[in-house]
């Protein structure tokens, strides 16, 4: 046969792209719960459309709540029907939603009857009264440190903090101090799922890195994080360790990075913060 008249091969037709990973939801993490007797999922649900609205978005409509949560719109409807029944949310022009006075009673319940936070509170009070700096208590909720007491002076940070912040741990001086204290099989899962996004330019991306960070801490008994969250916000913060040893909490203090050195955050303020950690400390015995 000539090469004139040879038949061609066929061509090989390129494999097909492997389907786009869907972007998990707020709503999806219920699925873990299917077929649980005891498990309501209609408050799940209610409490999802809560944490939704937040800082960056107070109004939404129920389309806006349905693609934020993953929730059905049907299912959001009848979440802030039931909301704004009870007062806890309304909509002023009948399609924009926002969270209402109301809710604060929530937090105000968690603060009261929270030992760590109540106790803490007048502790951190008194230290801005005497060193004229912000001073926070957080705790670990799942890979976020959330603020339970707060303490500030009046000096504008870019950053809005209050009781309730969240914030990610692995670029904080608190988170550190939580994640430093896991136990081991914890920190290695948390390190494993962590998506090390960078906030500045100091942020630490590496979980290499990071982990090494973190083994310094635990010896030291102190994190510092310097512009790593924030460009100019520099904090150092020691852990609260409960009677088994645990570090349930943290105590930091956070300021303007030209005005406070980070010298003068370890020789200064560091004995005060773990005066302060021991004292808290009392309040779990």
């Amino acid at each position: 046969m000539s090469l004139a008249t040879r038949p061609t091969a066929a061509a090989t037709p390129p494999p097909a792209a492997p389907p786009a990973a869907t972007k998990p939801t707020p709503a999806s993490s219920l699925d873990v719960f299917t077929g649980d007797p005891n498990f309501m999922t209609s408050l799940a649900r209610g409490l999802i459309v809560i944490q939704a609205f937040t800082q960056q978005n107070p109004q939404m409509t129920i389309s806006q709540l349905s693609v934020r949560t993953g929730l059905s719109r049907a299912a959001v409807r009848r979440c802030l029907y039931t909301l704004t029944k009870l007062g806890f949310a309304g909509a002023e022009d009948g399609s924009r939603y926002s969270l209402r006075p109301r809710m604060l009673t929530l937090s105000h319940t968690y603060t009261a009857s929270n030992t760590l936070s109540s106790a803490a509170q007048p502790i951190l009070e008194r230290m801005s009264a005497q060193l004229r700096e912000s001073f926070s208590l957080a705790t670990l909720d799942g890979d976020d440190i959330v603020y339970v007491a707060r303490s500030t002076v009046n000096r504008v940070m870019a950053v809005d903090l209050h009781i309730g912040s969240r914030l990610p741990a692995y670029c904080t001086s608190m988170g550190r101090i939580l994640l430093a204290y896991l136990p081991a099989d914890q920190l290695e899962a948390y390190l494993a799922r962590v998506a090390l996004t960078p906030f500045t330019t100091r942020t630490v991306t590496s979980v290499e890195k990071l982990r090494l960070l973190l083994r310094n801490t635990r010896r030291n008994g102190y994190a510092l994080c310097d512009q790593e969250y924030e460009v100019g916000l520099r904090s150092l913060a020691v852990p609260v360790f409960a009677p088994n040893g645990r570090a349930v909490a943290t105590i930091n203090l956070s300021g303007n990075a030209p005005r406070i050195s980070t010298l003068e955050m370890q020789t200064r303020f560091l004995p005060h913060l773990r005066a302060a950690a021991n004292e808290l400390a009392v309040f779990l015995r």
